[in-house]
């Protein structure tokens, strides 16, 4: 049996119709039909019809991509497809993945991740925090240049996303990420690109935030995962149900660690990674980051076909 994983994507993968291609599938529909009863509205016509500007507002977005990322899971189930050996998420994804490992179910969880989504937008005005995506450079040179650049102006920026070896996002304060860009440059970035995000996340100024989702996070039933769900804070496995609070709770405010995520799946024996949700995002990072694991995407009943072939 082929040794695979699955990892379910954050925001910045939605869009418009992203479930169309299922039709009425039934486990697309019945995940729908939940996450609309769980969140008390139309969830499907949002993902469906849009406005694209209604979708990407991040009490939105956070929500709608943990519904797709489920429907898409539930459809390869349904389909005969194989329970995957382990399940990671990036960000936003790492609920997904609790989900579809059984520790969360998604009633609980939808309600959990637009309060996370309404949090971060609380606790950093729109327009006063940013984030950017600084290319060719390595982690520890990011590290280096955002730790100058906050120095020399006072500012809050640092390397929060590590994507693959020569992408890092960082985030802070606008005028911080602005700095950050500056001196990265001057390091050597190729580029150093402005993310369309409403907020710094998982950055320091995310505490506030945190602060709230640890405590709606107390009162939320978490089981042991019947999957291993590795997680982005510390590339572990917790399985008892405070630690994987306590981890998402420090995730708010912590460093994506994917490069060392991937890393650690193979190092687990995996040699299949299957990108189950929208886009092709963290496909894409597992071959940057790793070619000699294997990718590939579920996103429709074609390339869920596929996939099907490609682990048979």
């Amino acid at each position: 049996m082929t040794a695979f994983a699955f990892v379910f994507p954050g925001q910045g993968s939605q869009s418009v119709g992203m479930l169309s291609a299922w039709g009425d599938h039934p486990a697309v529909r019945a995940t729908l039909e939940e996450a609309s009863a769980a969140l008390g509205e139309d969830v499907a016509r949002l993902i469906g019809e849009g406005p694209k500007e209604a979708l990407d507002l991040t009490t939105n977005t956070q929500p709608v991509m943990l519904t797709a990322g489920i429907a898409n899971y539930r459809a390869w189930l349904a389909e005969g497809g194989a329970a995957p050996a382990i399940v990671a998420g990036h960000s936003l994804g790492e609920y997904t993945a609790l989900v579809a490992a059984g520790s969360l179910t998604l009633m609980d969880a939808l309600p959990l991740v637009r309060l996370r989504a309404q949090a971060m937008q609380d606790a950093v005005p729109v327009g006063t925090g940013g984030m950017a995506a600084i290319l060719g450079l390595d982690a520890a040179t990011v590290r280096e240049g955002c730790a100058k650049a906050a120095a020399e102006s006072g500012e809050v920026v640092e390397a929060v996303n590590f994507n693959d070896p020569k992408q890092t996002v960082i985030a802070g304060s606008k005028a911080g990420v602005e700095a950050g860009c500056a001196v990265l440059k001057g390091l050597g970035a190729k580029r150093a690109l402005p993310l369309p995000v409403s907020a710094p996340f998982h950055s320091s100024l995310m505490k506030p935030a945190a602060e709230r989702l640890r405590e709606r996070l107390a009162s939320i039933t978490i089981q042991a995962p019947q999957i291993p769900v590795l997680n982005n804070i510390d590339v572990a496995t917790p399985t008892d149900a405070d630690a994987i609070r306590d981890a998402l709770y420090r995730q708010a405010f912590g460093p994506v660690r994917w490069v060392e995520l991937v890393g650690a799946l193979k190092a687990r024996g995996m040699t299949h990674v299957v990108e189950c949700g929208p886009g092709k995002v963290l496909a894409g990072m597992v071959k940057r980051i790793d070619a000699e694991l294997a990718s590939a995407t579920i996103l429709d009943p074609v390339t869920l076909a596929e996939v099907k072939t490609l682990l048979a």
